[in-house]
């Protein structure tokens, strides 16, 4: 299935599931297809968590196609987050080798996590946010895996049994607090961490579309690819190639990076793992290419979906 998520009339975070261009909502799948009607109100991360296979929401929507039941213009929707407010975002650092050969680095061993927040997710439109101290935002196109049943120490195995579906993101990154030499200015230094670099406001946009991992049967062959839009310069309004991977170039696969983070951390439904990017982004170029206000992102994964978001001043 491919779930969308979108807003309300009161504003509130909903979902549907699509049907060629439209999208049954979980609101219509309850009047028609019988889904049970404390799912109503919820969104997609609630919706994983009362139906972790989402069994009931396939058994509704049989049930609404058979009678009829047209859905609503998936053009006409508003865009969410397809998880508006992830438990947990685990991202994982230096996990394409293409990414790790652009630093001239060698590659890690075992997997390198790091946090985002809730605060940081926004949807497909939605601003990004360059807050005041930072001349140094960066785009990372990544797969986020989306955790679909509670995982406690799984083995590689067993791993895809707790994996709901993909998403699309973008890690915002400010390279200069997070202290890639090529964002400094002489006699600057880094954060020391990567908290804010990060973590700050608006710096995980998702995808509204989320795919569940049955439509995706080769995970690790998934063309992912960023572009950024200038606001200025000779290539204004024009969309540029920055990134163009493919998820097979990944150091770790989806089930190692399961088995690894779920050893220490419990893994719960809409938790996200940020799986890592592959090269072409900004501060590894030369001369080094970072987003200002007023250009546009667009991170995409072929089969999965894309976000695009305008970069404004905060």
């Amino acid at each position: 299935m491919r779930l969308f998520s979108f807003r309300d009339e009161l504003d509130l975070a909903t979902a549907g599931v699509v049907v060629g261009d439209r999208v049954v909502s979980v609101a219509r799948l309850v009047e028609a297809g019988g889904l049970e009607e404390e799912l109503r109100f919820l969104d997609l991360g609630g919706l994983l968590e009362a139906d972790p296979d989402l069994e009931g929401v396939r058994t509704a929507l049989e049930h609404a196609t058979a009678a009829g039941e047209p859905g609503e213009p998936l053009a006409a929707l508003r865009p969410a987050p397809a998880i508006p407010r992830p438990g947990k975002i685990v991202c994982i650092g230096l996990n394409y080798r293409d990414h790790v050969e652009e630093q001239h680095i060698e590659p890690p061993t075992r997997p390198l996590l790091f946090a985002k927040f809730a605060n940081t997710v926004v949807a497909d439109g939605e601003p990004v946010i360059r807050p005041g101290g930072t001349r140094a935002l960066d785009l990372e196109a990544e797969l986020g895996v989306v955790i679909g049943r509670t995982a406690r120490r799984v083995s590689a195995a067993g791993a895809m049994a707790h994996v709901a579906g993909y998403v699309v993101l973008n890690d915002v990154t400010a390279r200069d607090w997070q202290g890639n030499r090529a964002a400094l200015a002489p006699g600057e230094h880094g954060d020391g961490q990567w908290l804010r670099a990060k973590g700050s406001d608006t710096f995980c946009p998702m995808s509204p579309m989320l795919v569940t991992s049955d439509e995706v049967p080769n995970r690790q062959a998934l063309r992912i690819r960023s572009w950024r839009t200038p606001a200025t310069g000779p290539q204004a309004g024009q969309p540029v190639l920055m990134q163009d991977g493919t998820t097979a170039d990944m150091i770790f696969d989806i089930p190692a990076l399961i088995e690894f983070v779920s050893a220490v951390i419990t893994l719960e439904p809409g938790d996200v793992i940020s799986t890592g990017t592959p090269s072409g982004v900004g501060v590894f170029r030369d001369p080094p290419v970072f987003l200002e206000p007023g250009d546009r992102v667009r991170c995409q994964i072929d089969g999965i979906g894309s976000v695009d978001n305008p970069i404004v001043g905060g």
